[in-house]
């Protein structure tokens, strides 16, 4: 009988043991299919609110807006995001990783990277621009314009880390200098949108202060 009173308890802890991961799982789903919906509520926030920045000014767009067009509440945007700057940086980090991808190029590659500056200055640089005509109004988009040019003259000294080799500090300074001019958004906006050229001779233009800046003794 001890016996049998042994195996029965052995076989009723195992039933237990068997039985209580199902829970655990269903859980989990849970959990991860409302991390999944979050997500995508706050992507939606962010293309709505993206999309503003393009046709309106950053004052003019309001949380009641971008909550219209995300088909959320205002209260929702709030919660996940602050308000309008807070909006404004995730956009803006959003972009940032975007444009990091796009200006993946071997360094010393001089086409390769006036290929890849131009193709992202056609994809972003209206928004940008829009963007930067705004910032000595308000702090975040100051912000945020301050970030973006720190990452392009960290792009710089890793496209061009062949040409800067060996230079002394000041010169080396000088040459960063004018390869962040020769391939700025305000050059790009000045060939494309104020002279109205293509975008072949954009990239030919921009080649070409390029190879000036690099075959320049006295930088």
């Amino acid at each position: 009988m001890k016996l049998a009173r042994r195996h029965f308890c052995v076989i009723s802890t195992n039933m237990k043991t068997n039985a209580a991961p199902a829970p655990k799982r269903k859980r989990a789903y849970r959990q991860g299919a409302r991390a999944v919906a979050a997500e995508q509520t706050a992507s939606r926030i962010l293309d709505a609110f993206d999309q503003r920045l393009a046709t309106d000014w950053y004052d003019e767009i309001t949380l009641e807006q971008i909550a219209k067009d995300a088909e959320v509440t205002a209260q929702t945007v709030i919660r996940r995001f602050g308000g309008k700057e807070g909006l404004f940086e995730a956009v803006w980090m959003r972009h940032s990783k975007e444009i990091e991808n796009r200006r993946r190029v071997e360094p010393g590659d001089i086409d390769g990277a006036v290929r890849v500056i131009v193709e992202d200055y056609e994809a972003m640089g209206d928004l940008v621009w829009r963007s930067l005509a705004q910032e000595d109004r308000f702090p975040a988009i100051k912000a945020m314009a301050d970030l973006g040019r720190r990452h392009h003259r960290g792009w710089i000294e890793q496209a061009f880390a062949p040409f800067l080799k060996g230079l002394g500090a000041p010169e080396r300074k000088m040459r960063i200098d004018q390869l962040v001019t020769a391939t700025d958004l305000y050059t790009w906006k000045l060939i494309r949108r104020d002279m109205g050229r293509s975008i072949t001779h954009v990239r030919s233009l921009m080649r070409a202060l390029i190879e000036g800046v690099l075959n320049d003794k006295a930088a």
